[in-house]
């Protein structure tokens, strides 16, 4: 069976020619104009890949991809007009595999599908489970326990986790998280940012990962050797 690509943008030029390449290249293509659209037909269809750019009506793309990630791995390619480093990383902090840059080669696009769709292949559920220490994420279930134990957590401490667990060890700056939990439109007190934090180090007391913070920078999360409770005995 083919394998199922996603293009989603709202040039619908651009949308036609991807879709002609893609096609010849045995690909079976469904597309979308706008955000929301994109994302229905992502949870209807289940795509094998999407093909996302990053300015989309209704909904952004890196709206929808920061949604997807929450649901899903599947491999997302990010399209964007704008030639700047910044929008590059926000996407692949966001859980992007890939990205083109406006204008591209349809050939190379056409590549990248198959690099990217070749690297992700063999990918299981158990690759979406996020493991730091004793403390064990499932997206898909939507729980968090640490050594086993189950831990509560609000939707935002959730994504807030997530974030850090997915890169662990790297620090991220209060405004990023700010973009990558709350949205990138966003424009509360960062030090809602704080509170969440506090808030996720209080439920993961005992564990073998801690939330530190880099003074004048942000927040990352580090294994440690043992609980601060089995430090403390010794």
């Amino acid at each position: 069976m083919a394998q199922r690509i996603l293009v989603v943008d709202d040039e619908k030029h651009i949308v036609q020619l991807v879709k002609l390449y893609l096609g010849n290249e045995g690909y079976q293509v469904e597309v979308a104009y706008n955000g929301r659209e994109a994302l229905d037909k992502a949870r209807q269809l289940r795509p094998d890949l999407i093909v996302l750019d990053l300015m989309l009506p209704e909904t952004s793309g890196l709206e929808v991809c920061r949604q997807l990630r929450q649901e899903s791995d599947v491999p997302i390619i990010m399209l964007t007009a704008r030639d700047e480093a910044e929008d590059r990383v926000a996407g692949l902090e966001l859980g992007a595999d890939d990205y083109v840059t406006k204008p591209f080669n349809p050939r190379e696009l056409a590549a990248r599908v198959k690099a990217v769709l070749r690297r992700t292949a063999g990918l299981g559920a158990t690759q979406r489970v996020l493991e730091v220490g004793d403390v064990r994420i499932d997206p898909d279930r939507h729980e968090v326990t640490v050594g086993g134990r189950r831990v509560d957590l609000r939707p935002k401490e959730f994504e807030l986790l997530s974030v850090l667990a997915r890169r662990p060890g790297v620090v991220f700056p209060r405004e990023r998280l700010c973009q990558l939990v709350w949205g990138p439109d966003f424009f509360g007190d960062q030090r809602t940012v704080d509170v969440h934090i506090t808030w996720l180090r209080d439920k993961l007391r005992g564990a073998t990962a801690r939330i530190e913070t880099v003074w004048g920078v942000g927040y990352k999360l580090v294994e440690t050797a043992s609980s601060p409770r089995e430090a403390s005995a010794n």
